[in-house]
C-alpha cells in the first residue's frame, strides 16, 4: 500500500490511474488477500449452517418441551451474565490500579524536532461542512513540527457542501484535501484505506473532523512507542466529550466513555487481551498497518476489528493518557443510530475472527480468547437479552405467574437475583468511580439513574442485530454539530489541563 516515493503527493493526486488503483486497493485488498478476514461476507458457510441448525433445534425443542427449553435458555443466559459481570469488574479493577501509559509534558517536549518521525493524520469527513474551520484550528494546535506533519482531509468526491467549505477556508500548507472517488461501500474505513496511499508518515493516526486533541498527543505517542517493546504497534488515546452537560444523554455518554477509555481499555492492556480500538486517536506504526491489510472497508466498526486483528497477529496495543475531546450525541435518535452501528460492527468482528477459532486461541491464549468472545460478541448479545429479562421482571412484579417457578429453577433463580442486585449495583458503582476519578462530580445524579441509559442501549442493540441480518455493511451516519453547549471554551481549556495534569503523574 506504499505510495510511489519518487513522486509528490500532489502528483499522485493528479494521476487518474494511480487514484483508480488506490481506490480498488482500498476496497478489495483485504478481501483479495484474505477473504475470511473480510466482513464483506457477513456469515461464512459453516456459520450459516451452525446458526440455522441452532435455531431449528431450539424451535423444535420449544414445541416439544416449551418450559424446559425456556428454563435451559434462561439458565445459560444467567450464567453468561454472571461470568461477564465478574470479568468486567476484574478488568475495571486492573485499569483502576494500573491506568494508562502517562508521558508528562517535559518528556514529550524533550524529544528534539530533528528526532521526531514524519507523521500523517487522516481526517475522514462526510457531510460536515460546519467543522472544517475548527478542524484546521485543531490541527494547527498540535505541537509537532509542520515540516514533519501531514494532514490529509479525506472527502467524498460527491460531498459538495464539505468540499465547498474546504475551498472557502482557502489554501492551507498543513492540510491537503484528498477527494475519495465514490464507490461502495460508503464507509469511513474505505476512505482511510484510500488516504493511506497518499500518506508519507512513519506513524499514522486518525482524527474525526470535530476532534479537539491534546496538543502534545503526537509527541507523547512517539515517546510511548520508544518506551515500549517492539510488539506494541498501536497507541490508543483516551476519548471524552466537550459538551458533557448538554442534557442527561450526554452525561450518561460521558460516564460511559470515562469507564471505557480510562479503566476498561487500560485493564485490557494490562491483561494482554485484545483491545477494540476507538474510532479516533489511534496511532499506528505505518509499516505494520500496511502489512496486516489496514482497515476492513466492509466492517462498520473497523477500529474494533483492526484492534483484534493486531492482537491476532501477535502484536499489542497500548493505551495512552492523552485526551481527545469529541462532541457527544445530544439527540436520542442520533445516538441510537450510532450505537446500533457499533453493536452491529462488534458482532461482525466476532463472526469474522471466529472463522479461525483454533488459530485465534493459539495466539491469544484461553483467557484472551474467552475475553474476546465475552467482550465483542457478549456486549451486543447481552444488551439484546436485557430487554427480555426486563420484560420478564415487569410481568413477575405485576402478577407473579406460577410458570416462572419452572422457568427459573432454584439455583438459577438465586443466581438471577444476584445478577440483578449485584450486577446493576456494580455497574452503577463503576459509573460513580469513573466520575469521581475524572473529577466530574456534577454527573453524580445521572450516574445514579443510568439504568434508563441501558434501556436505550438495548434498543440500539436490537436494531443493530436486525441490521446484521439484513443490511450488515450499511454505515449509519452520525450527525455532528448538534450541540448547543456553551462549555466549549471552558472544556477545551479543561482538556489541556487534564492532559497536562494526568501526564504529570508519570
Amino acid at each position: 500500500m506504499n505510495n510511489d516515493e519518487t513522486r509528490s503527493v500532489e502528483e499522485l493526486l493528479a494521476d487518474p490511474d494511480y487514484r483508480q488503483a488506490a481506490l480498488y486497493d482500498a476496497v478489495e485488498r483485504l478481501r483479495d488477500e484474505d477473504p475470511e478476514m473480510s466482513a464483506s461476507l457477513p456469515f461464512s458457510r459453516s456459520q450459516k449452517i451452525i446458526g440455522i441448525s441452532l435455531v431449528v433445534v431450539v424451535a423444535v425443542l420449544f414445541v416439544l418441551f416449551p418450559i424446559v427449553t425456556v428454563a435451559v435458555l434462561v439458565s445459560i443466559a444467567t450464567l453468561v451474565y454472571i461470568v461477564s459481570l465478574l470479568d468486567r469488574v476484574l478488568i475495571f479493577r486492573r485499569g483502576l490500579v494500573s491506568g494508562a501509559i502517562a508521558i508528562n509534558d517535559d518528556e514529550a517536549r524533550a524529544i528534539a524536532d530533528d528526532d521526531l518521525p514524519p507523521y500523517t493524520v487522516l481526517v475522514p469527513a462526510y457531510g460536515e461542512p460546519e467543522v472544517v474551520g475548527d478542524l484546521i484550528a485543531a490541527m494547527e494546535s498540535l505541537a509537532y513540527p509542520h515540516d514533519k506533519l501531514q494532514v490529509l482531509l479525506l472527502l467524498e468526491e460527491d460531498d459538495a457542501p464539505t468540499i465547498e467549505a474546504a475551498r472557502d477556508v482557502g489554501h492551507h500548507d498543513l492540510v491537503t484535501v484528498v477527494l475519495v472517488p465514490p464507490a461502495q461501500p460508503r464507509t469511513k474505513p474505505k476512505a482511510c484505506n484510500y488516504g493511506l496511499h497518499f500518506a508519507t508518515g512513519d506513524i499514522v493516526t486518525i482524527y474525526d473532523a470535530e476532534d479537539l486533541p491534546d496538543p502534545l498527543q503526537l509527541r507523547r505517542v512517539v515517546a510511548a512507542f520508544r518506551g515500549s517493546d517492539d510488539r506494541v504497534v498501536c497507541v490508543q488515546g483516551k476519548l471524552n466529550f466537550h459538551n458533557s452537560r448538554d442534557n442527561i444523554l450526554t452525561e450518561w455518554f460521558t460516564a460511559d466513555y470515562g469507564i471505557w477509555f480510562s479503566y476498561l481499555l487500560p485493564g485490557l492492556m494490562v491483561s494482554r487481551s485484545p483491545i477494540p480500538l476507538g474510532g479516533t486517536s489511534n496511532h499506528f506504526i505505518r509499516e505494520v498497518i500496511d502489512d496486516i491489510g489496514a482497515w476492513d472497508p466492509f466492517n462498520v466498526t473497523e477500529d474494533a476489528d483492526l484492534g483484534v486483528r493486531i492482537a491476532g497477529r501477535g502484536y499489542r496495543t497500548a493505551v495512552l493518557d492523552s485526551l481527545t475531546l469529541e462532541e457527544a450525541n445530544v439527540d436520542p435518535i442520533n445516538w441510537i443510530r450510532q450505537r446500533s452501528r457499533w453493536y452491529k460492527g462488534y458482532m461482525q468482528t466476532w463472526l469474522v475472527h471466529m472463522r479461525r477459532p483454533v488459530a485465534l486461541w493459539r495466539i491469544l491464549g484461553p483467557v484472551g480468547w474467552f475475553r474476546f468472545t465475552l467482550l465483542i460478541a457478549g456486549t451486543p448479545a447481552i444488551a439484546c437479552v436485557n430487554m427480555i429479562f426486563w420484560l420478564i421482571m415487569v410481568v413477575w412484579i405485576a402478577g407473579q405467574p406460577k410458570v416462572f417457578a419452572d422457568i427459573f429453577p432454584g439455583p438459577i433463580y438465586y443466581l438471577s437475583l444476584i445478577s440483578l442486585i449485584f450486577g446493576n449495583g456494580a455497574a452503577i458503582y463503576m459509573n460513580l468511580v469513573a466520575i469521581r476519578e475524572d473529577d466530574r462530580s456534577k454527573l453524580l445524579w445521572s450516574a445514579l439513574i443510568v439504568p434508563a441509559y441501558w434501556v436505550m442501549m438495548s434498543v440500539a442493540a436490537i436494531k443493530g442485530m436486525w441490521q446484521m441480518l439484513f443490511n450488515p455493511s450499511y454505515w449509519e451516519k452520525t450527525f455532528h454539530g448538534l450541540s448547543t453547549s456553551a462549555e466549549e471554551a471552558e472544556t477545551t481549556e479543561g482538556a489541556e489541563a487534564s492532559a497536562a495534569g494526568s501526564a504529570g503523574t508519570a
